[in-house]
């Protein structure tokens, strides 16, 4: 069951009430007060307001973006100090505000980030993640998941079945980040599929991209230990950037997850003529540019995704539902939210043995 209609025959709430019992005693969440600077912050349980629910936090993933908040690098339009950081996350609905169900209550459940408004053109087409409302993201504009609890709106909502993994459900954002990235790269039978990078991004496309039956799914990347893992998870090969440039024109989708300066350029160069290349990862200024010239000639589809639509979030719960999806074996470090300065110093860390690292309040 998935998607904000999954409760919509439960008891609706009262609409001047709050239904479930929020916990008393204090709640606590990390704050970054400015880049480089935070601080364990312990204060009232938040009270969900009109169409909202309140969520007890089991895990929240810390992506590179959160690093990025941390370190100060996040561009000024994507942030707002102080926050508490967390985009990634998976938690128990504990209360909900006025006019939500009421059914919703004791329901794992995860919640898209990307605050839309619903009513702006592109939201009404589906388009969640170019809402043209303004930017608001749970975790960077609005307050996250690095905490005891936290409210988001419940039409964002997505439940999850009663025995869900919580720990490897905190994974389904970026997990519905990648089912955008195929939906826009629309996988057929038979085909060659190539992933540059075999990261957090890189091992779940792999994931979902293996259940498209290819012909050949091949990871690109410099870690030996990531390749053997992306071996395990349906990759037919895994190649060093070097040995991938003997492939240069052959794969017929392209899904490119690393955001390093080079892998934009290097996965236009792997895509055949005619051939499809979709772009997941962050890149930072000074990144090498896609040669315009070989892009024209080549015929090729390019497409970029940042954030995940409604659909694709409907997506991967489903896909984790089933067990096509599987999170868990990407977790490597787990933290309590009083040692977010080591956690988050690990994550960009550089060390291979490093994958994704989880803060368990």
């Amino acid at each position: 069951m998935s998607g904000p209609c999954a409760a919509g025959h439960a008891e609706a709430a009262a609409p001047d009430a709050t239904t479930g019992t929020p916990p008393a005693g204090p709640s606590r969440s990390v704050v970054v007060t400015r880049p480089g600077a935070h601080r364990l912050v312990r204060g009232e349980v938040p009270v969900p307001g009109p169409g909202e629910v309140l969520v007890r936090v089991a895990a929240a993933g810390i992506c590179g973006s959160d690093r990025e908040v941390y370190d100060g690098h996040r561009d000024a339009a994507y942030v707002r100090y102080p926050v508490v950081p967390g985009h990634e996350w998976a938690g128990t609905v504990e209360a909900v505000g006025p006019g939500v169900a009421a059914g919703l209550v004791g329901r794992k459940a995860v919640a898209e980030g990307f605050r839309a408004c619903g009513v702006c053109e592109r939201c009404r087409s589906g388009e969640t993640s170019l809402c043209a409302g303004g930017y608001a993201e749970t975790g960077f504009t609005e307050p996250g998941a690095f905490a005891d609890h936290l409210t988001v709106p419940a039409r964002l909502l997505h439940p999850l079945a009663d025995d869900a993994d919580l720990r490897a459900a905190a994974l389904l954002e970026p997990a519905a980040v990648i089912a955008a990235a195929v939906r826009a790269g629309r996988p057929r039978p038979g085909e060659r599929v190539a992933v540059v990078g075999a990261g957090t991004l890189g091992l779940l496309a792999v994931q979902l991209l293996a259940a498209s039956s290819p012909a050949e799914l091949v990871v690109v990347d410099p870690r030996a230990g990531r390749g053997e893992q992306a071996r395990a998870f349906g990759a037919s090969a895994s190649l060093a950037p070097d040995e991938a440039a003997a492939l240069h024109g052959r794969f017929d989708l392209v899904v490119e997850t690393a955001g390093a300066p080079s892998t934009a350029a290097s996965s236009c160069l792997l895509a055949r003529r005619g051939g499809r290349v979709v772009l997941t990862g962050m890149f930072a200024p000074g990144a090498t540019g896609i040669d315009p010239v070989h892009l024209s000639l080549s015929q090729l589809e390019l497409r970029s995704v940042f954030g995940a639509p409604s659909a694709a979030w409907s997506d991967a719960v489903r896909a984790f539902g089933i067990g096509l999806l599987d999170p868990a074996p990407l977790i490597t470090h787990e933290f309590p939210l009083e040692r977010f300065a080591a956690a988050v110093a690990l994550v960009g860390s550089g060390d291979s043995a490093v994958g994704k690292v989880l803060l368990r309040p």
